[in-house]
């Protein structure tokens, strides 16, 4: 009886006959083509008493008898691998991203399919039940009357991320990249470096900015060794320059001196600024990215000017008026602008009464200070009392966890 589908557990370690029932040798391994649509089986890996060969799949027949799978081969002719990839050493028991679960899962089983075209790769199985067929629990267990189910993931949404193993569930990168950036780093975590790393390097530099924030120390300075110190620079010039800190506050000061020095200058002056604080000042954990106009810029300009530049949520908690000498003078909200007549001066309706802090000062301050006042961010002033830089309330409330775990 002829089959139409199969898990590769089920004829692995079977014994390939000739027509004439004379033993080619033992099934290792199925070699597939992923040239285009889903995989198709090429090449046969066998052990024979003379070693391994690999042997043209297209003489291989499948049949199925009392339960059991027997494979004849018609002809035994030899085939190169070529650029094919083996399926048991490459997919099984390797790991795969489930972005609709934004999770990473592991490869049980495969489910290959016959048709008049050849013998296709169509899904892989990620539950129980291919593992337990693995290990051959599964019909035992279902003959008692365990209920088991295959957990299939569709091969059109499988892709490798490279040629030594590693697969990732997602159409090509795009899908992968839609993910959240703390989803993604949950998921580069999960992996060991190497795949972590080809997940990463996929990335454009936005996004593996945004995802290196997110990863946490060991793991950030893991990739960033692995990098060149060109692809590390570009991505680290799209960081805010109080997160690449903290990042190479971590690395040795060669390597740090190594990455600032390919930066662009401009931001590689404000990471060096702050790398100066002392870790438990405010100044090692200010952002140097905010919004600040000089007083007579008008409520309209200032909104069109937000419009263009479309800063990032935590640089809009508030605007900043300053002199000519870059001095505050005064606050607005998001809400103040909207509100507000557009003609209006930033001077007239700004918040002379504002809460700030200094460089200088210590962050145990900073946290007692905003949860008094409920701000969410806070300028930040230098002993000139010039504008440096703006903590916002994600940030405070990292520093009163992370304090609260070291005194716990």
């Amino acid at each position: 009886m002829e089959f139409t589908s199969i898990y590769l557990s089920r004829i692995l370690n079977n014994k390939i006959y000739t027509e004439d029932n004379k033993i080619v040798g033992k099934l290792k391994d199925l070699c597939v083509s992923l040239e285009s649509g889903n995989p198709k089986v090429m090449v046969a890996k066998i052990k024979s008493k003379e070693g391994i060969r690999y042997i043209k799949w297209d003489h291989i027949t499948i049949n199925k008898e009392k339960g059991q799978y027997n494979l004849v081969c018609s002809k035994v002719e030899e085939k190169s691998l070529e650029e094919y990839m083996l399926l048991k050493k490459y997919v099984f028991d390797k790991q795969i991203i489930d972005v609709n679960g934004r999770k990473v899962v592991r490869v049980n089983d495969i489910r290959l399919v016959s048709l008049t075209s050849g013998f296709f790769v169509v899904a892989v199985d990620i539950g129980m039940d291919g593992l337990l067929r693995r290990i051959g629990l599964a019909k035992p267990l279902k003959k008692i009357g365990f209920k088991l189910s295959s957990k299939l993931m569709l091969w059109n949404d499988v892709q490798t991320i490279s040629n030594t193993a590693d697969l990732k569930l997602s159409k090509a990168y795009n899908k992968l990249t839609t993910l959240h950036a703390s989803d993604l780093a949950d998921i580069i975590e999960d992996f060991d470096t190497n795949a972590g790393m080809i997940i990463f390097s996929s990335l454009d530099n936005a996004k593996a900015a945004d995802v290196l924030e997110e990863l946490e120390e060991s793991a950030q300075i893991k990739l960033l060794r692995k990098l060149s110190v060109d692809k590390a620079a570009d991505i680290l010039e799209e960081m805010p320059a109080d997160e690449v800190a903290n990042i190479l506050d971590g690395l040795n000061r060669d390597v740090v001196e190594e990455f600032l020095s390919n930066m662009e200058k401009e931001a590689s002056d404000e990471v060096r600024e702050l790398l100066e604080y002392d870790d438990k000042e405010i100044g090692s954990i200010m952002s140097t990215d905010y919004l600040f106009y000089t007083g007579e810029k008008t409520i309209g300009y200032v909104i069109e000017n937000i419009r263009d530049i479309k800063p990032e949520h935590e640089q809009i908690h508030y605007i900043y008026v300053v002199d000519e000498d870059n001095k505050l003078k005064g606050t607005l909200s998001l809400r103040d602008l909207i509100v507000s007549d557009p003609a209006l001066k930033l001077e007239t309706i700004m918040n002379k009464d504002f809460i700030f802090m200094q460089d200088n000062d210590k962050i145990s301050g900073l946290i007692d200070v905003v949860s008094k006042y409920n701000l969410f961010a806070m300028p930040i002033l230098d002993e000139s009392m010039e504008l440096v830089g703006n903590v916002v309330v994600n940030d405070i409330l990292y520093e009163f966890f992370k304090n609260r775990k070291k005194v716990s």
